[in-house]
C-alpha cells in the first residue's frame, strides 16, 4: 500500500503547473516597456523610467472583490471577476494622481482546476490592459479544507507612480470648489452582502431571471465589472484637480470626508445624476432607508473629482470626451457636516 501524497491530501502540483502555462498567454498581453523577465520566477521585475519624473513616488494599494464572488459561483462564470480585482486596487491609487505601473494577484482555491483559474486570470489581464498596467505575477494557492471545491478568493495589489509635487491628497480643496461625479457601471464591488439578501432572500429572485429594468438577467447585472477609470483620469493631467475619491464601501457619505481639509464639507445636490435601476430596485424590495443606501452603495457615482470652480466645466467636458457619463453634482462649502444632501 502506497503512503499518502500531497495530491491525496488535496493539492495537485501538476494542476498548478498546468494552470501557470494556461495563464501565460493572458499575462504576456499586459507586458509593456519596464517589464523584465518572464512569468514564473520568485519575483516580478519592473524597471521604472525615472527620466519622466523629477521626484518619483510609488503609490500602492491592495483590495479584493468581497462577496461578489458568490455571484460568480452561482453562475459558474469567472472571466470578469478579475477585472473587479484590478479596478478596486487601481482606482484607489489613481485618487492620488498615480499612473498605474503593475499589478499582482493572489488566488486561493479549494480545488485547482487549471482552466477555471486561467479564466479568472484572463479577467485580471483584461483589467490590467484597461488600466494600462502590467500583470507582473501572482500566486495561486490550492487550499483544500479552507475553501469548498467550487469556491475561491481573489485579491490584488497595484503599484503606480506620481511626481512628488503632483501628489493629489485633498489639501488644496477649498470653499467653492465644484464636485464632479463620474458614472459607475452598477454595484461595482461593494454592498453585495446586502444586495444578495435583498434579491435572493427578500425578493426570492433567481440569478437567471430576466429583469426588464436592467435589460438583462439579474445575475448579469450583478456581475457587471467594476469600471476602471485609469485612462480617463490620466487624460486629465493638465488640469489642476484639487481632490479625487473612489466611491467604494461607505459610498459618498464615507469616502468624500476622507479627502476634505478640516472646516470644509461637501454639499451634494440630489437629482443631478442618473441612479441606475439596480439601486432603486434594491431600495424598493428591501425597504432600505436612504441613508443606508448612500453609505452602502455608490448609487451610480463610481468616482468623484473636486475641481476649482474656474476649471470645472472644462474638466467635465474632458471627462465626457473620454466616453464617460459625468455630472456636476455639488460643491464644497464651509462646515463640518462631512457630506450634506440637498434638494436640487
Amino acid at each position: 500500500m502506497k503512503g499518502l501524497t500531497y495530491k491525496k491530501a488535496g493539492v495537485d502540483i501538476d494542476a498548478g503547473n498546468r494552470a501557470v502555462e494556461l495563464m501565460k498567454e493572458y499575462v504576456k498581453t499586459t507586458f509593456q516597456p519596464g517589464v523584465l523577465g518572464e512569468l514564473g520566477g520568485f519575483g516580478g521585475f519592473f524597471q521604472l523610467d525615472t527620466t519622466k519624473y523629477k521626484e518619483p513616488v510609488l503609490v500602492a494599494g491592495t483590495d479584493g472583490v468581497g462577496t461578489k464572488l458568490k455571484i460568480a459561483f452561482m453562475l459558474d462564470k469567472h472571466d470578469s471577476i478579475g477585472i473587479d480585482a484590478v479596478a478596486m486596487c487601481v482606482n484607489d491609487i489613481l485618487v492620488h494622481g498615480a499612473k498605474p505601473l503593475f499589478f499582482l494577484d493572489y488566488i486561493a482555491v479549494g480545488k485547482l482546476i487549471p482552466e477555471k483559474v486561467a479564466h479568472i486570470v484572463k479577467g485580471v489581464a483584461e483589467g490590467c490592459k484597461m488600466a494600462g498596467c502590467a500583470l507582473l505575477g501572482g500566486e495561486t494557492a490550492e487550499m483544500p479544507g479552507m475553501y469548498d471545491e467550487n469556491e475561491y478568493d481573489i485579491a490584488g495589489f497595484a503599484v503606480g507612480v506620481v511626481d512628488k509635487s503632483k501628489i493629489i491628497d485633498g489639501s488644496l480643496i477649498k470653499n467653492g470648489d465644484v464636485v464632479i461625479g463620474i458614472a459607475s457601471s452598477g454595484l461595482h464591488s461593494n454592498g453585495y452582502s446586502l444586495a444578495r439578501k435583498v434579491f435572493f432572500e427578500a425578493g426570492k429572485l433567481l440569478p437567471e431571471e430576466y429583469i426588464e429594468e436592467f435589460g438583462c438577467t439579474l445575475g448579469e447585472e450583478l456581475l457587471k465589472p467594476t469600471k476602471i477609470y485609469a485612462r480617463t483620469i490620466c487624460a486629465l493631467n493638465s488640469f489642476g484637480i484639487h481632490g479625487m475619491a473612489h466611491i467604494t464601501g461607505g459610498g459618498l457619505l464615507e469616502n468624500l470626508p476622507r479627502i476634505l481639509p478640516e472646516g470644509l464639507q461637501v454639499q451634494i445636490n440630489e437629482g443631478t445624476w442618473e441612479i441606475p435601476a439596480v439601486f432603486n430596485m434594491i431600495q424598493k424590495i428591501g425597504q432600505v432607508e436612504d441613508e443606508e443606501m448612500y453609505r452602502t452603495f455608490n448609487m451610480g457615482i463610481g468616482y468623484v473629482l473636486i475641481a476649482p470652480e474656474e476649471e470645472a466645466e472644462q474638466i467635465l467636458k474632458a471627462v465626457l470626451e473620454q466616453g464617460e457619463k459625468a455630472w456636476i453634482i455639488g460643491e464644497v462649502s464651509k462646515g463640518s457636516g462631512g457630506v450634506v444632501f440637498c434638494q436640487n
